[in-house]
């Protein structure tokens, strides 16, 4: 098939083009490169079935396509709430013109969604049928609100006319080519412990998470996309809850570096807990994650040993120079 992957060059896209590639589609990238970066898909350039197109969601495209993955906009509070108006647009006119898009050319849509749609949640687990508890006017729902909204768009554009979409509730995902500075907890704990600084928690380490290493994800996503009459929303993501000062012990542990702690207040509208309930994907997709916890940061953690080396590889070679 050829299929459009948005924010194609980011942290989760880019290893979605690697496997639609390697399952010998044709794969569109498309991406603003707000936090998509070049060199993630850069070894797939040379690859005839591979397109790169620089272009924003916000602006209308045509294209003709079999399939569309939605993964246009930026994920981390940092980088969400840099510009979070730009962030509404994205989420709301980029995912229109692209249920337009789909409409157009009679092409299956998936959003990606987030498990932010369920806010701070008064259930646990949360389940699809969990309205949230969101907050419309916090520093967050830029992003929260705006793929509440997005999640409204696509339901709309089915039900009035009959486009054929998929919606996935992505968890926390984790893995190589996250960026270095997004403000997520475990890019954070791993640069701070390889660099031998104190780990930063924010309140009292033990608000909870379930981290999904980006490969079972990308696993989940292709499965979504191509299972028949999968209209509602589902949960993407590790069932394993952990808490965060959990993560930064085994993290700790890994790199070998001695846990210390810098203890920081709570953000506004944190989530003090987050699992989600995966029946629905393990009944409809046949889909549970498998790489562990200890695996996948093992994995992430050697991908940034290797950029951190490079760096200081080119600062010495620099220095030389000079």
């Amino acid at each position: 098939m050829r299929i459009l992957v948005t924010g194609g060059a980011g942290f989760i896209g880019s290893h979605l083009c690697e496997r639609l590639l390697a399952d010998e589609h044709e794969v569109i990238c498309l991406d603003n490169f707000f936090t998509g970066r070049r060199e993630n898909i850069a070894h797939l350039l040379d690859e005839h079935r591979f397109e790169l197109l620089r272009h924003d969601v916000i602006q209308p495209i045509l294209l003709e396509v079999d399939q569309i993955y939605n993964l246009a906009c930026p994920a981390s509070p940092i980088h969400y709430q840099y510009n979070p108006v730009k962030t509404v647009k994205t989420n709301v006119m980029g995912t229109i013109n692209m249920l337009g898009l789909a409409k157009r050319v009679r092409a299956r849509i998936l959003q990606a969604s987030t498990s932010e749609v369920y806010g701070d949640p008064l259930v646990h687990p949360q389940t699809e049928a969990y309205c949230g508890n969101v907050n419309p006017i916090g520093p967050r729902s830029c992003y929260d609100e705006g793929k509440r909204l997005a999640e409204t768009l696509m339901m709309d554009y089915h039900r009035q006319n009959k486009v054929d979409i998929r919606i996935a509730r992505i968890f926390n995902t984790y893995g190589p080519r996250m960026l270095e500075n997004d403000g997520r907890v475990v890019s954070n704990f791993i640069l701070q412990a390889l660099n031998g600084e104190e780990l930063t928690i924010y309140g009292s380490g033990q608000q909870t998470r379930s981290f999904c290493y980006v490969d079972d994800l990308v696993n989940a996503l292709i499965r979504l996309m191509n299972t028949e009459g999968v209209h509602e929303p589902m949960n993407l993501g590790n069932p394993i809850e952990f808490t965060i000062m959990e993560l930064a012990e085994e993290v700790s542990r890994i790199c070998s570096s001695p846990l210390k702690i810098k203890a920081c207040k709570l953000p506004q509208d944190d989530p003090r807990q987050r699992q989600p309930d995966i029946t629905r994907a393990l009944t409809v997709l046949g889909w549970k994650p498998t790489v562990p916890l200890r695996e996948g940061l093992q994995r992430t953690i050697s991908y940034f040993q290797k950029r951190l080396t490079g760096r200081l590889t080119d600062v010495a070679k620099i220095a030389l120079v000079n």
